[in-house]
C-alpha cells in the first residue's frame, strides 16, 4: 500500500477519469490493465505530492513533456510505454483534468 503524504498541500485538484480516480484512492479499475495499476498509483501520489512541475523531472523515467496538437496545454508523465498520466497545470500549486491514457490506440 503506498501512503500519500498528509503534510503537504495536495496538488491534483479534480480528474478527467472516473477509472484515474479510482487508481488514486486505491480501487481497482477494470478498464485499466492490471499491469500498470500498482505503478499508476505511485506514479499519481508522486503527482499530488509535487511542490512544482519541476520535481516531476525526477525520475527522469516520468519523461515529463509538455504536450502539442489536440493536448495543448496539458503536460504527461509516463507509466510506461504506452500509458501516460495527462495533467493540466493550474497556476503554480494545482493540477486538474488528471487521466490515464493509452497513447497507442
Amino acid at each position: 500500500m503506498y501512503m500519500k503524504n498528509s503534510y503537504t498541500v495536495r496538488m491534483i485538484k479534480n480528474f478527467a477519469s472516473k477509472e484515474t480516480e479510482k487508481i488514486y484512492h486505491q480501487r481497482f479499475s477494470a478498464k485499466l490493465p492490471q499491469s500498470i495499476q500498482k505503478i499508476a498509483l505511485r506514479k499519481l501520489i508522486m503527482l499530488d505530492n509535487a511542490s512544482c512541475l519541476e520535481d516531476l523531472r525526477v525520475p527522469p523515467a516520468n519523461r515529463l513533456e509538455q504536450l502539442i496538437g489536440d493536448r495543448q496545454g496539458q503536460y504527461s508523465i509516463r507509466i510506461n510505454q504506452q500509458y501516460r498520466i495527462c495533467f493540466r497545470l493550474e497556476g503554480k500549486d494545482s493540477i486538474s483534468d488528471v487521466e490515464i491514457v493509452d497513447y497507442h490506440t
